[in-house]
C-alpha cells in the first residue's frame, strides 16, 4: 500500500505520492514541491511514464555526466537530487514562487492502472490533474505544463480538450501528428517505437517493483512496492508497437490520439530542435504555424535533444514565459520575438535571432532544379528528355549545385518535386538535403539523437503520393495518409514530398546537395557506439525505416524521369539578409 508522505528540506515542503482520483477511480500518484512559506502559488505540473521518482543520472547516467560537463550551470544552486528525465528542477524553480507537480501517469511508476501512452485516456488524467491541483489551498488556481518530448506531446494533447485551469503550456521538442511525427514518416514505419517503449517505459511500469529503480531521497521503489508477473505486467500495458503496425494508414486510432489544432487557444512556447529530425522538431513547427492560440510564439535551436532545456538560455526563456502569464510579471516578455530561432553554421556554431513569423516572411523560395547531365542542382531548368535509375538498397544518386557564390542562409521548410517510376508495384523514397565543404566532406550536426546527422531529411512511401489540398503548402506537401494508390510498375507519378525544416547557413564555395535513394541515409563512415544508446548511431538516430518493407517490392529498381512538363526541383526556403 502506497501512503502519502511529507516533509520539508532543502528549502522545500515536499508531498510525496499524493494521490488524485480519475473519474473511473484510478488513483495516480503526483510529487508536489513547493515553497517553505504559505502562500496560493503558481502551478508547473507535469505527467509521464518515466516514473517521477527516478534521478536523472540514475535514469540516463551517460546522457547526465555529459549535460553537466557540456553545461556545468545546470548543477548551480542545486543539489540535482530532485531532477529527473526531461523535467525542470524543482531547486531552480520553487524558490522563484512556483509549486512542481509531477504526477506518474496511468500504469507507470507509482501509479496504479494500464499504460496507454497518448492515449486519449491519458488526455483525460492530464485535464483531471491540472483541475485538481487549481484548486489546492497552496495553488493560486493558474497552471502551466512544462517538459521535454513526451510532456510536450500529452501538453498539445490536453490543451485541445481547454481545461478551465490551464494557462500556459512549454512544449520543448515534442512531436505532434502521432501518425506522421511518431510512428510512421511519409507512410514509412518508425522503428523508435521498438526501441524506445521497451526500453523507457516497460522498465518503469508500476508493478515492476524490485526489479526497477529506488529514489535515492525517500528509499522507496519508483514504480511501487509490488512486484508482478511477467504475465500481469503485460495485461497492464498497451501493445504500443503492435498497435501501431496494426494501424498502417492514418485512422481514428491515430488521429484520436493526435491534437485538434482549432481547439488549442491557450497561450503557448513551442520550442524545437534543427536536430530532430524524425520526431523532435516537425511538431513544434506545425504546432506553431497550426494551433489556435492567439498568443503563440516559437523558438528553435540545436544540440542534444534534452540539453538546451536545462541550460541557462532554455531556462530563462521558460521562466520568462511563466513568470508573464502565470505570475504577471515584468519579464521582457511582451517583447519576445514571435519567432527566436538559433541559425546554424558548420562547426556547430549558433547565433540567436529573432524573427516576425514562421516560415519567415521574407523567405524567398527558390526552385534548384535536378538536371540529369552531371547529376546537378541549379537554379535553371534542365531543357533535355532523360531517364536515371538506380537501385532501391544502393547508395541512390546525388545532385549537386555549383559552389554558392557567397554565404546563403536556408531556413525554413524545404520540399521536393519528383516524377518516379518503381519496377515493382511500390517504392520508398528517402531524401536528404545535404551540405559539402570545400574539400567535399559533408557538414553534419549533433542531432537531437545522432551526432552525425544531416542538414535535412524528408520520405515517402509512393502509394502515399495522394495529397491533401486543403492542408498542402507549396513549402509543406501534406498526404492523406488514409489509403495507399495502387501503382503500375513503370508507371511515372508525381511525387510532391516533404521535408523537415532546417537551418543552414552555407559558406561560400560550399555546395548544397540532395541525395534520392530507397533506404535509410548513412554518414560515409563506421558506426558509431555511444554509451548509454542501445544501438549503433549511423546517422538517423534510432529513427530507422526497416519493417513493412518486402523485398519483392522495396528492392527494386527505381527511375528518375526528366521532360519538359516533368521537371523536378527542390524548393529550398533562401533568407536574404535582414
Amino acid at each position: 500500500m502506497i501512503q502519502e508522505k511529507h516533509e520539508t528540506r532543502d528549502g522545500m515542503r515536499i508531498d510525496w505520492d499524493a494521490p488524485i482520483k480519475m473519474d473511473d477511480g484510478i488513483v495516480l500518484r503526483a510529487d508536489i514541491f513547493r515553497p517553505v512559506a504559505e502562500g496560493h502559488y503558481p502551478v508547473i505540473l507535469s505527467m509521464g511514464p518515466y516514473a517521477k521518482g527516478m534521478p536523472f543520472g540514475q535514469a540516463r547516467p551517460h546522457a547526465w555526466e555529459r549535460l553537466i560537463k557540456e553545461h556545468p550551470e545546470v548543477i548551480t544552486g542545486t543539489s540535482a537530487k530532485y531532477a529527473t528525465w526531461e523535467l525542470a528542477d524543482p531547486e531552480h524553480w520553487v524558490p522563484d514562487g512556483y509549486v512542481l507537480v509531477r504526477v506518474d501517469s496511468r500504469g507507470a511508476g507509482r501509479s496504479e492502472g494500464k499504460i496507454e501512452c497518448w492515449s486519449p485516456r491519458e488526455a483525460r488524467d492530464l485535464y483531471d490533474c491540472i483541475e485538481w491541483a487549481a484548486i489546492q489551498p497552496w495553488s493560486s488556481g493558474k497552471v502551466g505544463l512544462n517538459g521535454i518530448s513526451y510532456f510536450a506531446i500529452n501538453q498539445w494533447h490536453v490543451a485541445a480538450l481547454q481545461p478551465p485551469h490551464l494557462t500556459a503550456i512549454c512544449a520543448w521538442e515534442g512531436a505532434a501528428d502521432y501518425y506522421r511525427d511518431i510512428c510512421y514518416h511519409g507512410g514509412l514505419y518508425s522503428e523508435f517505437a521498438a526501441n524506445w517503449y521497451p526500453r523507457a517505459v516497460v522498465t518503469m511500469q508500476h508493478g515492476v517493483g524490485d526489479k526497477g529503480g529506488r529514489n535515492p531521497v525517500t528509499g522507496e521503489l519508483v514504480s511501487g512496492p509490488e512486484t508482478l508477473s511477467p504475465e500481469e505486467l503485460a495485461r497492464n500495458r498497451a501493445d504500443f508497437v503492435g498497435d501501431a503496425l496494426a494501424h498502417p494508414l492514418d485512422d481514428d486510432y491515430h488521429r484520436s490520439r493526435s491534437p485538434d489544432w482549432s481547439k488549442i487557444t491557450v497561450p503557448m512556447l513551442s520550442a524545437g530542435n534543427w536536430g530532430g529530425q524524425g520526431m523532435h522538431l516537425r511538431g513544434n513547427t506545425e504546432a506553431f504555424m497550426r494551433a489556435a492560440s492567439k498568443d503563440k510564439w516559437l523558438e528553435a535551436h540545436g544540440g542534444a535533444h534534452w540539453a538546451e532545456f536545462y541550460t541557462s538560455y532554455g531556462v530563462d526563456l521558460q521562466k520568462r514565459f511563466f513568470g508573464h502569464f502565470l505570475k504577471g510579471e515584468d519579464t521582457g516578455w511582451s517583447k519576445q520575438p514571435r519567432v527566436q530561432l538559433k541559425i546554424r553554421s558548420p562547426g556547430e556554431v549558433f547565433e540567436v535571432r529573432g524573427e516576425e513569423d514562421w516560415p519567415i516572411p521574407r523567405t524567398k523560395w527558390t526552385r534548384f532544379h535536378l538536371h540529369p547531365e552531371g547529376k546537378k542542382l541549379s537554379e535553371t531548368l534542365p531543357e533535355s528528355t532523360a531517364s536515371l535509375s538506380f537501385e532501391a538498397q544502393g547508395d541512390g544518386m546525388t545532385f549537386l549545385s555549383e559552389p554558392m557564390a557567397q554565404a546563403t542562409e536556408v531556413t525554413g521548410p524545404l520540399a521536393a518535386k519528383l516524377f518516379v517510376s518503381s519496377s515493382t508495384s511500390d517504392a520508398d523514397i528517402f531524401l536528404i538535403f545535404r551540405v559539402f565543404d570545400l574539400d567535399g566532406k559533408e557538414v553534419v550536426f549533433q542531432g537531437a539523437q545522432d551526432p552525425r546527422t544531416p542538414i535535412g531529411q524528408g520520405w515517402l512511401r509512393m502509394s502515399h503520393y495522394k495529397l491533401d489540398r486543403k492542408l498542402s503548402l507549396p513549402y509543406r506537401p501534406y498526404h492523406t495518409h488514409d489509403e495507399a494508390w495502387p501503382i503500375t510498375p513503370d508507371e511515372v507519378i508525381g511525387l510532391d514530398i516533404e521535408i523537415w525544416p532546417t537551418s543552414i547557413v552555407v559558406p561560400k564555395g560550399y555546395r548544397m546537395g540532395l541525395t534520392i535513394r530507397g533506404k535509410d541515409y548513412t554518414f560515409d563512415g563506421p558506426p558509431l557506439d555511444i554509451p548509454g544508446a542501445p544501438h549503433s548511431m549511423t546517422g538517423v538516430g534510432p529513427f530507422l525505416h526497416v519493417r513493412n518493407r518486402p523485398p519483392e517490392i522495396f528492392n527494386g529498381t527505381t527511375t528518375l524521369h526528366f521532360a519538359p512538363g516533368r521537371q523536378p526541383y527542390l524548393l529550398l526556403p533562401v533568407i536574404p539578409a535582414k
